[in-house]
């Protein structure tokens, strides 16, 4: 992909992320960004290539990702079987099939042996094709806690801090910590907290004083506490957050990541394809109460970004449009909020520089065919996408 290359872009209409939408109008690309937006009488400068699309909006943010899991039915099986360099290359096939279904940056809470951060440096150095990736390195949890066959496994304040410090010097971009049990790993119970509070909070300030911004995988209601008062920027999940949970979610500022399709996939697979009976009793259990509490929680105003948990099972990275429609029918927003948390909001809790359309920002962007206020399943088929300026992938 060349980032100079130039564009036009004839639109219906266009979600830029920073007002009410704009109607039958063009958007020029020059250099990787934006250089200009008007009516459709805005001049086309002679051999510009021009794309019409129904609908264009900003590539979207896929906050909570697993480049190294395809969707299979056991997650912890698979990285008893496969090699690290098997899974390298899962990495490698997965970020594209991310990217040309309009993900074009996606944050991986967590691989093992520094995949996702070498994903990450192949793709910028463009050995291979895919999102912006912000890594988390190995996810810090206790011995034996969920994750354990990707995390790092600490335990102690002192020996949470080194974990940190482990994942900075591998080069990762943030921090993911595990503050309760979870449905993947056998034995961990998601209700039940893990790192214990005075370990997340050593861990949090030891990766806040290097920068670094922090997601807590937190499932359990106490967990989710814990993570809160140790001063956590993500909640990832949040399934069983009660009004304490929601009130220091407001309190802190902290962001609500809630992985819908995580649940939704695993209950949809069923025994019959393969899922263990321990995941879908779990699951089952979770379920029963995610969704009035999510919907508590953002009734309050809490604040919603949106990730998918790709890479779980059944759960694919070019599937992440399930997550817009299920914050549409599980949480009741509008297509345009699901917008909003899947661009604008996820950049700003990533810490990038994307999610809007306007003069001078980066071109990435989604060309729809069909205006995602009729109906959001138009994320299920984009026409084409584009990274930093160059076309990505076009649909033929």
């Amino acid at each position: 992909m060349n980032g100079n290359t130039s564009l036009a872009l004839r639109f219906g209409t266009l979600h830029d992320g920073l007002g009410e939408p704009k109607r039958n109008g063009t958007l020029l690309i020059e250099g990787g960004r934006i250089a200009s937006v008007g009516g459709s009488e805005l001049e086309v400068p002679a051999g510009i290539r021009t794309i019409a699309a129904a609908c264009v909006v900003p590539g979207l943010i896929n906050a909570h990702a697993h480049l190294e899991g395809s969707g299979e039915a056991q997650t912890m099986t698979v990285f008893v079987l496969t090699t690290p360099t098997q899974r390298a290359l899962a990495c490698a096939a997965n970020a594209r099939k991310a990217l040309e279904a309009g993900v074009t940056s996606i944050r991986d809470l967590g691989s093992g042996d520094r995949l996702s951060i070498d994903t990450r440096d192949a793709i910028k150095s463009g050995t291979i094709v895919g999102p912006n990736v912000v890594a988390a390195g190995r996810a810090v949890c206790m011995t034996g806690g969920h994750g354990w066959f990707i995390g790092r496994q600490a335990d102690g304040e002192w020996e949470v801090r080194k974990a940190v410090r482990e994942q900075l010097r591998d080069g990762a971009d943030c921090i993911k910590f595990i503050a309760t049990g979870g449905v993947l790993t056998k034995g961990a119970v998601p209700g039940i907290d893990q790192l214990r509070e005075d370990e997340l909070r050593a861990g949090i300030e030891e990766a806040h004083h290097h920068g670094l911004r922090c997601a807590a995988h937190a499932i359990g209601t106490s967990g989710i506490k814990n993570a809160l008062r140790a001063g956590v920027d993500s909640i990832e999940h949040g399934h069983l957050v009660d009004d304490e949970g929601i009130a220091l979610l407001l309190d802190r500022k902290a962001y609500l990541v809630p992985t819908l399709a995580a649940i939704r996939c695993i209950l949809d697979g069923g025994e019959d394809a393969g899922i263990p009976d321990y995941v879908l009793r779990k699951a089952r259990e979770i379920a029963e109460h995610a969704e009035s509490n999510l919907r508590r929680a953002r009734a309050a105003g809490v604040r919603f970004a949106g990730g998918s948990d790709a890479g779980t099972p059944f759960n694919y990275h070019d599937g992440y449009a399930l997550e817009l429609e299920l914050m549409q029918t599980m949480l009741g927003m509008s297509a345009r909020e699901a917008l909003h948390a899947t661009t604008v909001a996820g950049a700003d809790l990533l810490g990038l520089q994307r999610g809007t359309l306007g003069p001078g920002d980066a071109a990435d962007l989604v060309l729809l065919a069909g205006n995602i206020d009729d109906d959001l399943r138009a994320f299920r088929d984009p026409v084409a996408v584009v990274k930093d300026g160059a076309l990505a992938f076009e649909r033929r």
